[in-house]
């Protein structure tokens, strides 16, 4: 491919988004493998289909390429999330449909979970993609939604329908109960004799049965 990037000021060649969305993707594809730290702007071009020119020309430097994938990794969940936190459905289809946005999101992207951990752990400042995309929804929209939950949780807890239990507390069980058969794929696989389809089918069930599993830890 022959895309080179124009001067300042100019549209670059193929200014499409579609360079774009391939760039990122390549970076994904290449930042999964590798790691972040591993990885080089020349492989990234080369898995993009474009030179690296074009690849510096969207993004500049690979940190700025690496924040721009770990923010459209997180914004493939944290909207969603905060979301449905927001919203005034009851305590028992918050904890549903949360099990099933992570589970399908998660079966569609399934680096997601070990990708932004890796994130995380090596590139604390990533928090502030997280914290701007939580703001992008709402002002102080983190507390917001722990001060939501908690009132849940104590309606439901007044009424008789569960046992008190502090938001984060919550918010961490779940989402534990949810990751952990992605993080642990090759292990069950082995365990269970599970091929890719076999474990799709274990995915369907566990959609089906976690939200019950979880309502019932909470009852008193």
């Amino acid at each position: 491919m022959t895309d080179q990037p124009s001067t300042p000021g100019a549209e670059p060649a193929d200014s499409d988004q579609q360079t774009e969305k391939r760039i990122l993707d390549a970076a994904r594809s290449v930042f999964v493998r590798r790691g972040t730290a591993g990885a080089r702007m020349q492989e990234i071009a080369t898995v993009a289909g474009v030179n690296q020119a074009l690849v510096h020309y969207y993004f500049r430097s690979k940190e700025r390429l690496a924040a721009a994938v770990f923010r459209e990794a997180a914004s493939r969940m944290v909207p969603a999330v905060v979301q449905l936190l927001a919203s005034k459905g009851s305590l028992e289809e918050k904890v549903e449909s949360f099990v099933h946005l992570y589970i399908d999101t998660v079966s569609a992207h399934p680096y997601l979970p070990g990708y932004v951990l890796a994130e995380l752990h090596m590139h604390p400042n990533r928090l502030t993609a997280l914290r701007e995309l939580s703001r992008e929804l709402g002002p102080q929209q983190g507390k917001k939604l722990l001060e939501r939950l908690s009132a849940d949780l104590d309606s439901a807890a007044s009424e008789g329908r569960i046992r008190r239990m502090p938001a984060e507390q919550l918010l961490v069980n779940v989402a534990a109960l949810c990751v952990f058969p992605f993080a642990a794929r090759p292990v069950l696989n082995a365990a269970f004799g599970l091929d890719d389809e076999g474990f799709d089918a274990f995915l369907r069930e566990r959609r089906a049965e976690l939200p019950g599993f979880i309502l019932r830890a909470l009852r008193p």
